[in-house]
């Protein structure tokens, strides 16, 4: 590329002259084993403190591709529920990347029966389809470009061996996933023209961008870790957030930023480079603080939670309850995460899951956008359904049958709230025809749906849900109130507390946390 910011150091191609030693770079062997696994340049990359930086910025260069952008506006979750998103697609990352080839080839299948449902038009009534071995091949291009790029900018690039070996693992991917080759160029000349390409002709300035841009990032919502400490995260997200927006701005390519209209804000390419080398450095810190899962498992930690981090997370909470009170008295903070969710704050407890009576009733605008509107449009309609059905089975790790079964049965559902609900015909439920329906809506169809779910999460067939099922469903142990003299949660409990949260809704501990977590 002739943009300064953007060149990558590319090497002459696969005859380069070998192994490079200059000052600052990474040198690897390129093994000849598969490309999977903990040997993979990948798996080096995945607890990665730069990696953070990279997939940002790989997830702004598909939102800009058209077709991934309109997939993403119009079916993703990603604005209200970002931490289950991305814990989702690391999941994912960490299951086809390992070393049990059963493993990713199962989720494989998954994958693609999963990007399957992700198809329609957008706004200007152009197709889009996730199965589109162009778009396909586009998303891992930005995750392989934006990996060469994090390497350039924290100053240590990489060598033209371990550049051809990340390249190798990355169209290892693709074949996995039963693309044919051809949709990713062969070879890294051949690969940088295939990107100049994309970026000068192809890339948008869609919504999807400006959403992650401009209001996911200064509107993120706060992980589970951070529920209920509304002041401690609104002061580090008002601090962050920009941040985030201004390093991921700078560090695209610089054509596309012009052709797209994205600001130049001064000195950020001085806050990109250093935002770079801190993470760079951040990699001296002990390997167990490091590690990807650990980091995200600590933040899906839930105050009511029961692992063996339970107590010292309560006394952390404690401490971060007298610093936001601190805050408030220094800088008042407005006490809201996103608009959408509740302060939590004291005063807003008053239909927290695990209170009791009237207290654990909530209006039905608040469960519209707090449950049911999961993509976050101000609308009820098939994705958002969708969006429920899909993190189940993910959470679950269904195989095609039972997800299929789970996924019709929410698609049932959908008609009947659309027969019910839709009075304008608009093919939605707003949020104002929702709220003047009557309080309870247990039809059939979700009837049925709590019987599939319990029927799916019943993995052993017994009639009951025992506690490793629960947990991997709700990941949190068993509640006293729930389980039977034999510890055990039976079929005639699940389906009348999953009717009394999704039609009388009533808060739940169990329940909300898992369709309403952010």
């Amino acid at each position: 590329m002739k943009d300064t910011d953007s060149s990558h150091a590319r090497p002459p191609g696969p005859a380069a002259t070998g192994r490079y030693d200059g000052p600052g770079s990474e040198t690897t062997d390129a093994p000849t084993e598969s490309l999977f696994g903990p040997g993979s340049q990948f798996h080096q990359f995945f607890n990665d403190p730069r990696w953070a930086l990279a997939v940002v910025r790989a997830t702004v260069l598909e939102a800009a591709h058209p077709q991934i952008g309109a997939a993403l506006v119009d079916n993703s979750s990603f604005v209200v529920h970002p931490w289950r998103r991305l814990r989702n697609t690391l999941v994912s990352l960490q299951r086809m990347y390992g070393a049990d080839e059963d493993v990713r080839q199962r989720e494989a299948a998954r994958l693609n029966r999963l990007h399957t449902r992700f198809s329609g038009t957008d706004a200007k009534n152009r197709p889009y389809d996730a199965m589109d071995p162009e778009v396909r091949a586009w998303v891992v291009a930005t995750l392989f470009e934006s990996s060469v790029t994090m390497c350039r900018l924290s100053g240590q690039p990489l060598d033209p061996i371990t550049m051809e070996r990340l390249y190798a693992e990355f169209q290892g991917f693709l074949t996995a996933l039963g693309d044919q080759a051809g949709h990713l160029p062969p070879t890294l000349p051949e690969f940088w023209q295939y990107y100049d390409r994309m970026v000068a002709e192809e890339l948008q300035n869609t919504e999807a961008l400006r959403i992650i841009l401009y209001r996911l990032f200064e509107h993120l919502p706060a992980p589970p870790l951070f529920a209920g400490l509304p002041t401690v995260w609104a002061t580090g997200r008002a601090l962050a957030g920009p941040v985030i927006g201004t390093v991921t701005v700078a560090s695209l390519p610089e054509v596309f930023r012009r052709r797209a209209g994205l600001p130049e804000v001064p000195g950020a390419q001085t806050l990109m480079q250093g935002a770079y080398v801190a993470a760079r450095m951040a990699r001296a810190l002990p390997d167990n603080w490091l590690q990807t899962e650990n980091v995200i498992s600590l933040l899906h930690l839930s105050p009511d939670g029961d692992g063996p981090y339970a107590e010292t997370l309560s006394t952390l909470r404690g401490r971060m309850r007298r610093a936001g009170a601190l805050f408030r008295l220094i800088t008042p903070v407005p006490s809201q995460q996103d608009g959408r969710r509740g302060t939590g704050d004291p005063a807003d407890t008053a239909g927290a899951p695990g209170t009791g009576g009237a207290e654990n009733l909530r209006s039905a605008r608040e469960f519209f956008t707090e449950v049911l509107d999961q993509t976050g449009d101000g609308y009820l309609d098939w994705p958002d359904l969708a969006a429920m059905a899909r993190e189940l089975c993910s959470r679950l790790d269904l195989d095609e049958p039972e997800e299929t079964r789970l996924y019709d049965a929410f698609a049932a559902w959908w008609r009947e709230l659309q027969a019910a609900l839709d009075t304008d015909g608009d093919g939605r439920v707003s949020e104002e025809e929702y709220a003047a329906a009557t309080p309870s809506l247990a039809g059939p169809a979700l009837i049925r749906v709590a019987e599939v779910l319990f029927g799916v999460t019943d993995a052993d067939g017994d009639q009951f849900i025992d506690a490793e099922e629960y947990r991997a469903l709700f990941r949190r142990g068993f509640g006293r109130a729930l389980v039977d003299a034999q510890g055990r949660y039976s079929r005639a409990a699940f389906v009348r507390d999953f009717l009394s949260f999704m039609s009388g809704r009533r808060r739940s501990t169990p329940y909300d946390p898992l369709l309403s977590d952010a």
